[in-house]
């Protein structure tokens, strides 16, 4: 496992990031005529982090040892956190129902013998698939859920697994505190209804120490917003980007609110969606926030003493080939997209839905496309 040295975050450090990303929104907002009046330094998080809060490069020995730690379990394109606080064990989704073994032998393999809490935070396969193996496997305390009833297979065997416990699913509100050790994860929404499952992912914040952390699931810009106009605390450390990197989460606004230093995308290797979009990761790239990746780094796993934490992966990767779009990188890797003329919708190149050549239209960047009039095709972008 590799462990990577990150500079010590400082007052200064932070107001510079936030300086950047003010001024990123501001440009980029501006290109499609928003009003930016909105955006403002902080945003809802006023409430600066404490300056001692830091990584700090160890062995792999020190942070697997480390009282507070966080995992996010490589399950390819999927989602699957297990975090550990003095001995007390909570699971965060369990990726597909063909990841259920691999989380199972993932959460033996650390220790786990019971989970105090199994949280799905919403009702798509790729995060709550492999919870019906670890309900089978392991005793828990209590399981959660937007949600208590589903439509599909995977949900209902959750459900049937759970109740078999002798458990009841769920519902939590939002302002809910949970102990996890001397650890304390708290809801912060959704903070309404939504028709759209995405929007319905439970966000958590965990807190040890001066050290935090936000799991997201799959919400996206409409429930960000909310969530940021709440007032909820969303400054963070650590942030599970969320809906796997898509352009449909991440928005300014929100980013500006938890204003991060690592930022995790749990995505699979040349997956169908194109995630990471280089939309999210260009927003990330101006905010000056650390991108980690489990299709490039396998598994990250995320240390803490509560005022320090420390990063291992399970491959090397360069800077560059985390965020492809570091105007510092060599590379020049760019996401292109193809409009339709007739119907202002734009793609992948990849996409099986592409115009004739002749009502095709090349755009350098999503952005562009935006600003064009054209729309995502809710196909190949998501």
């Amino acid at each position: 496992m590799e462990n990577f040295k990150k500079e010590k975050v400082t007052s200064q450090t932070l107001m510079s990031r936030l300086a950047a990303l003010a001024l990123a929104a501001a440009l980029a907002l501006g290109l499609v005529g928003c009003d930016t009046s909105s955006i403002v330094p902080g945003g809802s998080g006023d409430v600066m982090p404490n300056p001692a809060a830091s990584q700090t490069e160890t062995t792999p020995s020190d942070g697997q040892n480390a009282a507070f730690q966080m995992h996010f379990i490589d399950v390819g394109q999927a989602l699957s956190v297990l975090v550990e606080c003095d001995g007390q064990f909570m699971l965060y989704d369990g990726g597909n129902v063909d990841d259920g073994s691999l989380v199972v032998s993932y959460l033996q393999k650390q220790g786990v013998e019971q989970l105090q809490y199994v949280f799905c935070s919403h009702a798509h396969e790729d995060h709550v698939g492999g919870l019906a193996a670890v309900m089978a496997k392991f005793p828990a305390g209590h399981a959660y859920s937007p949600v208590t009833e589903g439509s599909t297979k995977c949900f209902n065997d959750f459900v049937k697994y759970t109740q078999q416990q002798g458990l009841q699913l769920e519902v939590p509100s939002v302002g809910t505190v949970w102990p996890l050790g001397s650890a304390t994860v708290t809801l912060l929404g959704p903070v309404t209804q939504y028709s759209e499952t995405n929007n319905t992912s439970l966000v958590l914040r965990i807190d040890y120490g001066v050290t935090s952390f936000l799991l997201t699931g799959d919400m996206e810009n409409t429930a960000e917003t909310d969530l940021v106009n709440s007032g909820a605390n969303l400054k963070a450390d650590v942030l599970q980007v969320g809906h796997h990197g898509s352009s449909t989460s991440t928005s300014y606004l929100f980013l500006n609110a938890v204003l991060p230093e690592m930022g995790v995308i749990s995505c699979g290797t040349g997956n169908k969606y194109g995630h990471p979009h280089e939309e999210t990761l260009s927003i990330l790239r101006d905010a000056k926030v650390d991108v980690y990746r489990t299709d490039l780094q396998g598994t990250i796993t995320i240390g803490s003493d509560g005022q320090n934490f420390t990063v291992g992966t399970e491959r090397f990767v360069p800077d560059s080939q985390l965020n492809p779009t570091d105007p510092s990188s060599s590379s020049t890797a760019q996401q292109a997209y193809i409009g339709n003329v007739n119907s202002k919708k734009f793609h992948l190149p990849s996409c099986a839905n592409l115009p004739a050549e002749k009502n095709q239209i090349l755009f350098s960047s999503y952005d562009e496309a935006v600003a064009a009039g054209y729309s995502p095709c809710s196909s190949c972008i998501k």
